[in-house]
Formats: structure tokens, sequence, C-alpha cells
């Protein structure tokens, strides 16, 4: 076993052991303090000349059996078999640097059953069983050295066979049928240490290639604290699973070259809360971008299809004016993206990455939209398109009282449609809202109360000289179209500037365009002024009224002397 570990790889592992005790009834060995490590003379010579490993492995078992094994097979036809392989309480520390990204071994190389074949016909072991694990994972290939450590971990192979059938088999990870890796309970925390992750089970199989994560959350501090040391939004996040099909483990492992055919999000809920310190960003916030941020994971990943199942969204804000939280919900979200790339040779035959959303907006109505991204564009181009069915308009009053100290009493929205191109820069776009029967109240912060309450002459002026309560405005007119163009503020990020746009289109369709936006402004300001003006007149009358109250006391007095 020393010699055809050494063998196999090419003297880069030596293996030893401390003693080991033979049971001929039984057919077993157990094999004891067994220890599987690198030689770093080899490896060195072998990174000079570009031949080294990404991966280094360190082994240490404190037992280790062998049962159902065939000694007269190997001594009288020269193959190794084992049924089983029992290791207790392995201790396995693997360090990653990233040497080069494709294989270096050369065409002509020899296989593993080559490198053997002098000394065994085949090498077969029924099952590999690996239990309470402790992994120690060292990744040098970042700025920083990052660590991981496993426990919990069970690592199960089934059907190793090495001869010459399979030295070229690429259906058999490390010549195994299937490698099964099972973890459980494991919860880290960020680098930054603002959030906590952590997940109830993983399960990788490489025969189905399959990764799955059962019961993932990922946790931030509290809310006071996170915000005190992150001038970024907030998430939370629950998935009762994450799966990956047809994962390329292998590839990952060596090359970290991230290949999926399907990544399956099922049933859950992402939250997202605004940032409230409202710090203008000394940089462009274009980095918020998909189509730059997944570049700016600095990774290369090929994803066919992601598909969101039953996934529940939230965002959330606080605004310092009306000292209240807002919030705005899409619900029982499922979602298709296509083409998630950074690679090139997939980046050659498609550069459009499509997404495909399905939800329930403010669990109300039924909001479908479209995104394509392009990935290769050096503006960052992007298109969104989509279709809003109807709802109670009084439902948006859970997000517009705390948010912009609206109050919706009426309204209901047939259907909203809009239709946008963009890039970094600037969108362009057309947005109908067909709506009937909308008024609102202008609140203001009652400090007394800690609550808001309505401005009801400011509100009276918006209903009855403002907002169009209609759109059509009756039945034979034609509804109204607003086509619409907004510059993006370098500081402004992503879906802010998604949002501006829509929102541009949503005020002149109600009768706020710009002509009127000044107008009320104008007006409000006026009404401030008359407000005061009337307030300066009341504490006039009463001053009057208190020097002709004090005069006829003074008057009274003198009579009564007299």
């Amino acid at each position: 076993m020393k010699e055809v570990v050494l063998k196999s790889s090419d003297g880069l592992y030596t293996a030893n052991f401390s003693s080991a005790e033979l049971h001929v009834i039984r057919g077993s060995i157990d094999i004891f303090n067994i220890t599987f490590k690198p030689d770093t003379a080899v490896y060195n010579l072998r990174k000079k000349q570009n031949l080294a490993p990404n991966n280094m492995v360190e082994l240490h078992v404190k037992r280790l059996t062998l049962n159902h094994i065939h000694p007269f097979k190997l001594y009288f036809q020269h193959k190794l078999e084992i049924g089983e392989v029992l290791m207790e309480s392995p201790v396995v520390k693997i360090s990653y640097r990233l040497n080069h990204k494709k294989d270096t071994v050369l065409k002509n190389n020899s296989t593993a059953w080559q490198k053997i074949s002098k000394n065994l016909h085949s090498i077969q072991i029924g099952s590999i069983l690996l239990g309470d694990v402790k992994l120690k994972y060292e990744d040098y290939s970042g700025a920083d050295l990052a660590t991981t450590e496993f426990k919990e971990m069970n690592l199960s192979a089934k059907d190793l066979l090495i001869d010459s059938t399979t030295q070229t088999d690429k259906t058999r990870l490390l010549y195994c049928r299937d490698i099964i890796l099972e973890l459980n309970n494991y919860a880290a925390k960020s680098p930054n240490g603002l959030y906590t992750y952590k997940f109830d089970h993983l399960k990788l199989t490489t025969r189905q290639s399959r990764l799955n994560i059962e019961g993932l959350t990922l946790t931030p501090i509290k809310t006071n604290a996170f915000f005190s040391k992150s001038d970024k939004d907030k998430f939370t996040m629950r998935l009762d699973s994450l799966q990956l099909d047809r994962f390329d483990f292998l590839n990952y492992h060596q090359y970290r070259l991230f290949t999926a055919s399907t990544l399956s999000l099922k049933k859950g809920s992402i939250e997202v809360f605004g940032n409230p310190n409202h710090q203008k960003p000394s940089s462009d916030r274009v980095a918020t971008f998909p189509n730059v941020g997944l570049f700016k994971i600095n990774a290369d990943i090929e994803i066919d299809t992601a598909l969101l199942q039953h996934i529940d969204v939230f965002y959330s804000e606080f605004n310092q004016k009306s000292n209240k939280t807002g919030t705005i919900s899409f619900n029982n979200t499922d979602g298709r993206f296509l083409n998630i790339t950074t690679r090139p040779t997939a980046l050659q035959k498609n550069n459009i990455c499509a997404i495909d959303l399905n939800t329930w907006f403010m669990n109300q109505g039924k909001l479908d939209i479209r995104f394509a991204f392009n990935l290769t564009d050096a503006n960052h181009s992007f298109s969104y398109k989509g279709h809003l069915g109807s709802l109670n308009l009084k439902v948006l009053n859970s997000a517009t009282r705390p948010l912009t100290m609206i109050k919706v009493n009426s309204g209901t929205l047939k259907q909203f449609d809009f239709d946008i191109n963009a890039n970094s820069t600037q969108s362009r776009g057309k947005v109908t809202m067909l709506y009937n029967d909308l008024t609102v109240s202008l609140l203001k912060p009652d400090s007394v109360m800690n609550n808001l309450r309505a401005r009801p002459i400011e509100s009276l002026y918006a209903n009855v000289f403002i907002l169009k309560h209609d759109n059509p405005d009756n039945a034979g007119s034609m509804p109204r179209s607003v086509f619409v163009t907004e510059t993006r503020p370098p500081e402004s990020p992503f879906f802010k500037f998604a949002w501006k746009t829509l929102l541009s289109g949503i005020k002149p369709a109600i009768g706020l365009d710009q002509k009127k936006q000044e107008e009320v402004v104008a007006k409000v300001n006026q009404m401030a002024i008359n407000k005061q003006d009337r307030l300066v007149k009341k504490q006039l009358r009463i001053q009057r009224r208190e020097e002709r109250r004090k005069k006829r006391a003074e008057k009274a007095v003198q009579q009564n002397k007299n």
C-alpha cells in the first residue's frame, strides 16, 4: 500500500502507520495511526516546473479497518480487493493555491492504473466510510488567507475501481462510482463579522453531480450595530433548500471553475433594509447593476438556469422625516434566470442574461416582469418591461404613509404597464397607468402623538386642483401614456434608478407633471408664507387686545382713585 501511494502520486505523497493487526478468521486488517502527507520538496520542485496541483491534502487516521480482504487474489492474481474500508475520526487538512487554471499534466503521462500495473492488475474497494470527519480548509488564492473548519461531516465512497477499463472513465470521480459528502449543523460568521450564515444539512453526490443544502439562513447582527459599522443595506435570508444540478465539483475543487446546469432556490424569504444614514457615496454605484456585480465576484461562473420558487421579498426603509419605517413586498415570487456567466467562451455564444419574474405585489396585484442584461456592453445596457394587474391602491399605504407621507384614501388600479431601455447613464421608455377614483391625503409628523396626521387644506388643494382622479378621464377618451427619460446620478444604485424611471412616468399620469410640480411647490411655499402672515397678524391682534385691556384696567384704577 505504501508503494501504491508513492507510485500513483509520482512521489508527491507518502503513507505511514505505527502498527497493524491481521485477523485471518474474519478477513480484516486494522491499521493504526495512519498519516498521509505530501513531500514538500517534491511539491516545490513541481511548482517550479508548473506541474504542482492546486490542492494539497494531509490526513491522519487513528484507526483504519479493512474488511473482507482477499489475500489469495492479491498473491496469485495480483488483484487487491477489499470489501469495506472504515476510518475512525479522520483529521483532514486541505490547502488550496491557484497554481494554474487548467490541467498541466501532459497528455502522455501515465494513468494511475499504468503506474501500478507492474505490481497490481487492479484495485477494487466496495465502500469507503469516514465518520465524524474534522476538516480544515485553507484557501491561499485570495489577498488574505481564508480558513474554514468543518465538524459533524460524513464522507463515503462506493465502488472504487482502478483497472484498465476505468483508467479513462469520465463518469467516475477519483475512480469511485459515487462519492457522498454530508455535513450537519454548520454555522460561521462572515469575514466582516456583520452576518452569521448557517445550514441544517448539506449533501454532495458526485454520481448525480448534485449539491443540496437545506435550512440555509443568513442573519445580520442587530440593526443599530449593523448600520454603525456599515454604509450598505442590511440583508436577511432564509431558504428551505438550495440545489445545484450537474455541478462540476472536480473542476471547482481543482481550478475554481463554477459550472452547473441548474441552481434552484425553494421556499423562503429575502428581506432588505435600506441604510438609513443616507450618506452620499463618493464613488459611482454602477457596481450595483447585476451585469456589473456579477463580474465583481471575480469568479469563473457558468450556470445555465437559476430558478426561484415561492420566495417572499421585502424591502424596508426608515424615513427620518416621518420617523417611521415603510415596507413594500413581492410575495410568492417565482422566477427563471438564463445564462448567468462570466466565462468568455460562453459569452461569445450568448451575452444576454434574461430574467423572468412572476410575483404578487403587496400580496395583491399580479406582477410579471422581464429583464434582459447585456453582459459584455461597456455601457452596461439592460431593459425591463412588465405588467401589473388590478389592485386596491390603499394597500400601498404601508409604504406611502411612512416614506412619502401620502395616504391613499381611495383608488383602484386597473393595470400598470412599462417598457424601458436603459444603460448605466440614462433610461428611456413608456409608462401607462390605468386607474379610477384616486384620492389622497397629505400628512405631516405629529411629534406629540408620535404619529402622522392629515394636512386638510393641502390635501383638499391636491385633490381638487392637482390630481387626475381617473385614467382614462372618461369612458370615451384615450388612456394617457407617458414617455419618460431619466438620467442616472453616479451615486444612484440600480434599483433606485429603475424605480425613479417608473416614478417619472407615474407622476405625470396622476397629474404631477413637471409644470404642475413647480406650481405645487410655488403654491405650498405661498401657503406657508400666508400661514406665517396669519400667525404674525394673529400675534399682533393678541398684542393689541392686551394693550387695550391694560389701558382699560389703568383707566379703572384712575377712576377709583378719583
